[in-house]
């Protein structure tokens, strides 16, 4: 079974989840860092090109299970400086996606394993 968003995205195409189970699981992000260090800079967009889409110099967006948030939480965290780096985590619910604007190049992360119609 496929499980449509409720209303299309801004060019007219909806999201289609494979199955219900799947858009269930996963949850969106907004990831946005501030890395004092070039070094640790580097390894953070690393681990966060590995889990998502970047969408700005230091913002990505990601569909995320919360197992997949945790770990990435806890790889970051052992890079990060807390005293000096910031990470802000963001979560939008299917209704807030649905009011993202763009404007420019680029465009919403679409859901994973999903068609686009």
């Amino acid at each position: 079974m496929q499980t449509v968003c409720s209303q299309p995205n801004q060019s007219g195409a909806a999201w289609v989840f494979d199955n219900e189970a799947m858009a269930e699981k996963y949850n969106f992000y907004v990831l946005a860092y501030d890395i004092a260090d070039d070094k640790r800079r580097v390894k953070i967009a690393k681990a966060m090109e590995a889990i998502g889409e970047r969408v700005q110099g230091s913002v990505f967006e990601a569909y995320l299970s919360t197992e997949d948030l945790e770990k990435m939480i806890k790889r970051v965290k052992k890079i990060m400086k807390e005293e000096e780096d910031s990470l802000r985590i963001y979560f939008l619910c299917q209704d807030c996606r649905q009011k993202i604007a763009t404007r420019g190049k680029g465009q919403v992360t679409p859901p994973p394993g999903l068609m686009i119609v």
